[in-house]
């Protein structure tokens, strides 16, 4: 899974230099106001709040626009549009399963983007139950290697209820059921572990291996739906090489 960590560690930094900082303040805002409509405004109680509330933090959300997004969620502030969540399942070329997550106030304009998007590189949307099947929903962190010692980390993410940890090059991986997210995050900070990446997602039971040029398009494909506005999160069962990586990165 360090390829998949790796290429959104790389777009998180990109992201931050860039004029989209502004569509990721939306992005984030948006997953504030629903997670606060669903579980309440305290983070501590909202488990799903807090980690949104973490993410902005991350990219320097200014506190006002956190607290905004909040008050939208519980319904002290009557401004604004209606969101709704959607999670959509589909293929990106040469087979790549993919989860879609959305939040928008439009579906029919959603649906209509994606399947441009994906019929013009020959994927398309699939019904429910057709992609799911082969991910999990899982507790996520991503911890650099340098300056950490894998059996403090193992011994802590253990403790804290993680279903597994492992090393892979650059990169200390903890895997936990959803429900372990909070402990295991808590368990980090006391520790003074800040990790590089960190969430509750949809990881692959099994990644597809294609070839440098096949893995590229893939990814191209999975990056023109991310520019959507409507897409929050999207996880595929691609295996992305190194080499792919790099290649990219250069273009």
């Amino acid at each position: 899974m360090s390829g998949h960590s790796h290429w959104a560690t790389i777009k998180r930094k990109k992201g931050a230099a860039d004029a989209k900082k502004g569509k990721i303040f939306t992005r984030i805002a948006r997953e504030i106001v629903i997670a606060a409509r669903e579980g309440g405004g305290d983070p501590n109680m909202n488990v799903r709040l807090g980690l949104a509330i973490d993410k902005a933090k991350a990219a320097n959300m200014p506190k006002d626009s956190i607290d905004r997004a909040i008050k939208r969620g519980t319904g002290d502030d009557k401004e604004g549009v209606n969101f709704e969540e959607m999670l959509y399942e589909g293929y990106a070329p040469n087979g790549v399963a993919l989860m879609i997550e959305c939040v928008t106030e439009n579906r029919n304009r959603t649906v209509a983007e994606l399947r441009h998007i994906l019929s013009k590189t020959g994927g398309g949307l699939g019904d429910p139950g057709s992609v799911s099947w082969q991910f999990d929903r899982m507790t996520y962190f991503a911890i650099p290697s340098e300056g950490h010692s894998f059996d403090t980390i193992f011994e802590l993410a253990v403790e804290a209820g993680a279903d597994d940890v492992q090393q892979d090059n650059d990169l200390i991986e903890i895997y936990g059921a959803p429900s372990s997210y909070k402990i295991i995050a808590d368990h980090l900070n006391k520790a003074n572990i800040q990790p590089e990446e960190s969430g509750i997602r949809f990881l692959p039971k099994q990644e597809v291996s294609l070839d440098t040029e096949k893995t590229i398009k893939v990814m191209k494909t999975i990056e023109d739906l991310e520019d959507l506005d409507d897409v929050q999160n999207i996880y595929s069962n691609l295996d992305i090489s190194e080499e792919a990586i790099q290649a990219l990165e250069n273009n």
